[in-house]
């Protein structure tokens, strides 16, 4: 799991319908929810969300207690490099990333060719992320997961933001509600893009008509290319701490260890 930015902001205040009394902004439980839900639509449709998508997003959505438990149970970003290092990046990591650099030489190239980012690089974050698709991916409703962190005191702002925009890739037709399912902080398939990097950032790449981050390795690699490349990737440069490309892969990822990471990983592959 990787979020991609890391905001401490708390809403104040919020209103209910005309005539009924206040809603809590934020809640550190379930007791307030449904009413934060009832507040929260008006916000939705005045950011330029459809009824229609509010409503099928939204229909029968409750709090998940285990969201919350999970947020607040993140560790691994703690250890030091070297730890975190040899918990993520197993031998059989790199074998297996050796492997779909050579299966997927062609595309890799292609989408270098477009965006400047080195195989290498994507087929780290590709690994780091998701087990190259082996983890899944996630399996729990984006909706639900947003709607909980988004109601809940402590990142209050930054996930409603990621909500609206699960919200609008229910609007534009990418996704039905029933497909958006993802990770606990509403990461979206298989490199693990939050709904704002979804909405920003995801392409077609194979020409199917669909943005599909979740089983399309094309869409994928390229989405991804294409995210390093909008915060200033610089194609031919090296990426090693220090470097304008290791600055772009912080925007990728906020924790150091996980910036590290992918650095090194990435040299590694791209040494053979």
């Amino acid at each position: 799991m990787s979020i991609r930015t890391e905001l401490a902001l708390l809403t104040m205040c919020a209103l209910l319908a005309p005539g009924t009394a206040y809603a809590a902004a934020c809640g550190n439980g379930p007791a307030g929810f449904d009413a934060w839900i009832t507040a929260f639509k008006p916000r939705a449709k005045a950011a330029g969300i459809s009824e229609k998508a509010i409503a099928a997003g939204l229909a029968g959505v409750s709090y998940d207690a285990n969201v919350i438990r999970l947020d607040r149970g993140q560790k691994s970003f703690k250890l030091s490099f070297e730890q975190f290092y040899a918990r993520r990046v197993s031998s059989s990591l790199i074998s297996r990333g050796k492997q779909k650099l050579q299966q997927h030489k062609a595309l890799l190239d292609r989408i270098q060719q477009q965006y400047g980012v080195p195989p290498a690089v994507l087929i780290s974050i590709w690994g780091l992320e998701t087990n190259y698709g082996a983890d899944g991916g996630g399996k729990l409703s984006i909706v639900r997961s947003l709607a909980t962190l988004a109601y809940d005191c402590r990142r209050s702002a930054f996930f409603e933001n990621e909500l609206v925009n699960a919200l609008r890739i229910i609007d534009r037709g990418d996704m039905a509600a029933s497909e958006l399912t993802g990770g606990w902080a509403g990461e979206i398939g298989q490199v693990q893009f939050l709904p704002s990097s979804y909405v920003k950032h995801a392409v077609d790449f194979d020409g199917d008509g669909r943005r599909n981050l979740k089983s399309s390795v094309p869409d994928m690699l390229a989405s991804t290319a294409k995210f390093l490349k909008s915060y200033g990737w610089k194609a031919g440069q090296p990426w090693a701490p220090g470097t304008a490309n290791y600055a772009v892969i912080k925007d990728w990822n906020r924790a150091e260890v996980y910036q590290k990471t992918i650095a090194v990983m990435s040299e590694r592959l791209a040494g053979g």
